[in-house]
């Protein structure tokens, strides 16, 4: 175990046990690392502190807290959080949604959400500037299995939002959000598009005119 703690690589799925991986998220050293565990695999992901990674990261948020509340929208947004069934799985995604009926399904004052007494987010996202092939698959499959209703991918360098709608243990891919009804996939690509061209003070602006 020594071995694994000392030469585990980033960004990688490791095979590991459960008991591997909790030992690996444990060290201090990786505070502020992502963790995942998936099919007897670990992946541990640095916290992106990129430019653009970031600002996508932030117009996403403000896009769908702007929009529920104009549209009268329960949700409580989590900020990489973690999500763990024990033994088996766990992801810490960049953004998640629980929504509607499930906003106040998580009780204030807890830590890690364990999926075997709570319900999944509705709504998970990651943000990929240099991860996207894996959060295209392996994390895919990773989100499918944990039963959330919906996952985005935003794609950082062509500037749009992959989604996909999730039932029956598959996805496929949408145009419209199916948890947050009328938010077009299309409308948040364009919010995408003009923070490559203006600030989001402006970009805010825009997202509220079209809204209203």
């Amino acid at each position: 175990m020594g071995k694994l703690q000392i030469q585990l690589p980033t960004d990688a799925w490791v095979p590991a046990t459960w008991d591997e991986y909790m030992q690996v998220i444990s060290d201090p050293d990786r505070e502020k690392a992502k963790g995942y565990y998936y099919q007897g695999k670990l992946r541990i992901e640095m916290v992106p502190i990129g430019n653009e990674h970031a600002s996508d990261h932030t117009i996403i948020i403000y896009a769908i807290h702007l929009f529920a509340g104009i549209k009268g929208i329960d949700l409580n947004g989590k900020d990489n959080c973690s999500y763990r069934k024990t033994g088996s799985k766990e992801c810490q995604p960049d953004v998640s949604y629980y929504i509607g009926s499930n906003a106040d399904a998580i009780p204030w004052g807890t830590g890690v959400i364990d999926l075997d007494l709570h319900p999944a987010p509705n709504l998970v996202i990651e943000i990929a500037n240099t991860s996207l092939a894996d959060d295209k698959g392996e994390k895919r499959l990773l989100y499918e299995d944990l039963g959330v209703d919906e996952y985005w991918i935003v794609d950082v360098q062509n500037a749009q939002v992959i989604a996909f709608a999730i039932a029956n243990g598959g996805s496929r891919r949408i145009t419209e959000s199916v948890v947050l009804p009328g938010l077009s996939i299309t409308f948040l690509n364009e919010a995408l598009r003009r923070t490559r061209q203006t600030n989001h003070g402006q970009v805010s602006a825009w997202l509220l005119s079209q809204l209203q």
